[in-house]
């Protein structure tokens, strides 16, 4: 069983009670939120856009599911998204991702990284995957690094989180050769 998929506006509804029931949980990590936001109406405004985004080909909006060794899976418990997805002599993207509270921990956000790495590359044949973290979220960066992404640099000031300018770890991960 996959452990993403193609988010749709049908999402809309629990992706609205996941962020109003992870409220806190994820206000360290993401930008300030407005609380319409955090409404299905604002979820299904969020998913049109990255939807029409997917459309153009520059990012791939995916739930993340609940593993499938868990009686309830294929519930949606985050999302994943390969973001700024730039071709031509590039062929790079960003990666971002968010597991609920109560599902944090348990492996669904390196088995959704593991899998949007497989499409990135053997699909998408991008050449590159980044990832800016939080100096501080330690979690994201083991996942990050189970995952085959090095650290490569720092930058400063680099996305305004938490409603304040913060420096972000850079992470990346090369296509790997057997696939070239």
């Amino acid at each position: 069983m996959n452990s993403t998929r193609l988010v749709t506006l049908d999402d809309a509804p629990i992706l609205a009670e996941l962020a109003r029931a992870n409220r806190d949980f994820m206000a360290p990590w993401e930008p300030v939120r407005s609380d319409d936001y955090f409404t299905v109406d604002g979820q299904r405004n969020v998913i049109g856009k990255v939807l029409e985004l997917h459309h153009n080909g520059s990012a791939l909006p995916h739930v993340i599911l609940a593993n499938s060794t868990r009686a309830n899976s294929g519930r949606v418990v985050g999302r994943i998204t390969l973001n700024g997805i730039v071709r031509g002599a590039f062929q790079s993207c960003s990666v971002g991702y968010w597991v609920s509270a109560a599902d944090n921990g348990r492996g669904m956000a390196s088995a959704a990284v593991r899998e949007i790495l497989d499409v990135a590359f053997k699909q998408l044949d991008l050449h590159r995957v980044q990832a800016e973290i939080l100096p501080h979220n330690i979690a994201s960066q083991r996942v990050l690094e189970r995952n085959g992404f090095v650290r490569f640099g720092l930058a400063p000031a680099y996305l305004n989180i938490a409603g304040r300018w913060q420096d972000h770890i850079m992470y990346q991960v090369l296509k790997p050769q057997a696939i070239v």
